[in-house]
Formats: C-alpha cells, structure tokens, sequence
C-alpha cells in the first residue's frame, strides 16, 4: 500500500506542479506528500524531482517513470472497474476529439465498432486542428498527435508516431536529393502555415541532438492533407506522419529522403482530464483505441485502406 501511494503522490505531484496542489487535492499535509517522493527516490535509487522553493521540475528519469506510472494506474483503474461494475453497460454521450487528418483516418473509422459494441452510448466526434480545451469545452478525450505541452492533464500513450521527409520520385529526379538536413534550403519545401500548431519546425537528428529547422519554400498551408496532395504532385518536399504516407511510400509514389537523420518517434496519445471516477464508456474507449493501435497488423490495414 505504501509503495502504491508513493506511486499516486508522484504523480499527483508531477501533473499539478506542485506539492502543495498534490496534498490539497488529497486532503493531507504537503510534508505528507514530500515524504512519500522521498522514500519512492529513496528506494528506486535515482533523482525523480528537482524542488526548489520556486519551481519543481522532472528529471530525465522522472519524465520516463512518470509516463510508466501513469499507465500503470490507468491500467489499475480499469482492472478495478471491470471487477466492481460487472455487468453494468457503459451508457451516455462520449464526448471526442481527434486531430482533423489523423481523426478522419484513424478515429472515425474506429467509431462503428465501437458503438456497435456499446448500444446505449452515443459519441461526438470533434474533428479540429486546434487544441481543444478539454476542460472547459466538456470534452471527455482527445486524441493526440506529438509532443504534448506540460498539463495536469492525464496522459495515456497509444503508439509511436514517426515524421519523415518525403518526395515524388520525380521531383528528386529534376532536382535533386539532400544528402543532409541543411540541403533543404535550397528546395521547395511544404510547410505549415504559421498559424498552425507546428511552431518548431521540422525536427531531425544532428549529431546525435535533436534539432528544429524551418525550410521554406513557394507554398505553405494551414491543412496538412493539403500539404501531402501538393506533395504527391511533386511540388516539392513534405515532413509528415508514416500514419499519413506509408501507402504512398511502398507503392512508390513517395520516397522518403534524410530518413538516417530522421528524429527520434514521438507519441500518439489519450489525453483526459482526471482519473478518479473516470466514467466507464471513456475508459472503454480508450482500451478501444490502445488495443486497435496496439495491433500490428491495425497499421498494415489502415495503409492499405
């Protein structure tokens, strides 16, 4: 037990930002929860937290154990649920949102399944590139693509997600192939607009750092689908999703460039708003999507579709 409550306390601590939001959200003193994280560091060995007396801040270590944690007790949760609530039916309005390209191609298509499943729930499905307020807006999860920011939003890792720079065979053809990151100035390049959510650029491994450029070229967009149809015309290069291009790059249309420099995988994630009493059909929908994603297999039929 008290090894579990160490686990909750770390958690608790890493999402609000703060021990005093921890203990206040638990009902305890905040020394109660300092000793928690110090036995659980104690015992693991290894510096979870940097706590200074203005800033708390996760190490290397603790952003790694705070993912594993996380999903350990989400995986809890619904073990306990699915003993306590026997045969009860998930029912209500599922509320969820999805970015709009991913959302088309790899949530919607989930969505039949799931209701023929589940009769007496209803679902909304909020197809947007904008980052939802999931609080605010009542929205039960979000699926998301990427980094995500610091929140004390909760978190759940569905899959890896992997960027690579493709182009039209025929366009490497006239103009060329970058043999390094840095060529890419002098190509055409398919970028986000500067309104859309992709602030850093792109990303790519240098020397073993990772690293942010921002090519540029004629033509930009705001809708990454656009972005991949003017890529597939051979206007020039585009940084996107492997769930965006794997069909086009094994039937040849696409071939991928500076892959050796390609940047570490980012995630695809369930992101919800509290884990306590977390209504039955939102945790069934997120087992859903896991085990859909978690399912080699989901991937191949998805780039065949």
């Amino acid at each position: 037990m008290a090894r579990l409550k160490q686990i909750e306390s770390f958690v608790s601590v890493s999402t609000r930002g703060s021990l005093t939001a921890a203990a206040h959200a638990e009902g305890v003193a905040p020394a109660v929860i300092g000793r928690r994280i110090d036995a659980l560091e104690e015992r693991l060995g290894v510096k979870l937290l940097v706590r200074t007396t203005r800033k708390l801040t996760l190490t290397h270590e603790g952003s790694a154990f705070l993912e594993d944690c996380q999903r350990f007790l989400a995986d809890l949760a619904n073990a306990e649920a699915s003993v306590s609530e026997g045969g009860v039916k998930a029912s209500g309005h599922l509320r969820i949102t999805a970015p709009a390209g991913f959302g088309r191609r790899h949530v919607a298509p989930l969505v039949p399944d799931f209701i023929a499943q589940h009769p007496d729930v209803s679902l909304s499905l909020n197809l947007s590139d904008r980052v939802v307020d999931i609080v605010n807006e009542g929205v039960d999860c979000a699926v998301r693509v990427g980094d995500l920011p610091d929140s004390s939003l909760v978190s759940v890792r569905l899959a890896d997600n992997r960027r690579l720079c493709v182009a039209t065979p025929d366009y490497l053809q006239k103009n060329g192939v970058p043999q390094n990151p840095a060529e890419l100035a002098r190509h055409q390049c398919l970028t986000l607009s500067s309104d859309a959510s992709q602030t850093r650029g792109w990303a790519f491994t240098v020397d073993g750092q990772v690293t942010h450029l921002r090519p540029s070229g004629r033509l930009d967009c705001s809708d990454g689908q656009v972005l991949h149809q003017w890529c597939l015309q051979g206007l020039g290069i585009a940084w996107r999703s492997t769930w965006e291009v794997q069909q086009h790059v094994a039937q040849g249309r696409l071939q991928v460039v500076l892959e050796e420099f390609a940047a570490p995988p980012n995630g695809i994630y369930a992101v919800f708003a509290q884990r306590k009493h977390l209504p039955l059909r939102v945790r069934l929908w997120i087992d859903f999507i896991k085990h859909s994603y978690g399912d080699p297999a989901y991937w191949q039929r998805a780039g065949e579709a």
